[in-house]
């Protein structure tokens, strides 16, 4: 469980086939000091496996059905990744519950500035658009972030500068894909 603050960008470093899995090979200055094996990370909001974590490396296993079923397939090495380490016990929750199980892609229609807050258009299939509440919650690429608006298949966040700067938001784009996880109790409560 996660909670959608990113900690840091990571950067990949490698992926590689090993057998029926691609390893992915990430750089980190803050996760990998407490990671364990076996601990759970969010990558770009996916929850992976840590299956080594030294010298300033993260290194994970990684299903063909995730790099199928999420922008984690179109990454290349050399490009950033939000990272967050899984929720402690006692920890302080600022953002939403996250779970890091990805309920689609979505596709940045557009990049605006509206009233002088940036916002973020992003289309998703729409089958997903029931669990968009107003003023709920949304995880982009594992950022919580608060729906401002939805319509049709088309969903609008705010997102603040510090946001945008520390994330791999100040990126994307037209037409960038993003993992998109809808809050769960949102999911819960849809018809």
């Amino acid at each position: 469980m996660f909670t959608g603050i990113i900690e840091e960008l990571g950067r990949v470093k490698r992926l590689a086939r090993s057998g029926r899995l691609m390893l992915l090979e990430v750089s980190s200055r803050v996760s990998v000091h407490d990671v364990k094996v076996g601990d759970s990370i969010a990558v770009n909001g996916v929850c992976l496996t840590a299956v080594s974590a030294n010298d300033g490396l993260l290194s994970f296993e990684v299903m063909a059905e995730t790099f199928r079923n999420t922008n984690l397939g179109l990454l290349k090495a050399g490009e950033q990744v939000n990272l967050e380490r899984s929720l402690k016990l006692g920890d302080r929750i600022s953002g939403h519950f996250v779970s890091g199980h990805i309920d689609c892609l979505g596709l940045v229609r557009r990049k605006t500035i509206r009233d002088g807050n940036l916002v973020f258009e992003v289309a998703i299939p729409a089958g997903f658009i029931r669990y968009c509440l107003p003023k709920g919650s949304v995880s982009l690429d594992g950022i919580s972030l608060t729906l401002a608006g939805s319509r049709s298949n088309v969903i609008s966040v705010c997102v603040i500068p510090h946001t945008f700067n520390n994330t791999t938001l100040s990126f994307k784009g037209a037409s960038s894909k993003l993992n998109v996880e809808f809050d769960i109790l949102a999911k819960r409560s849809a018809p």
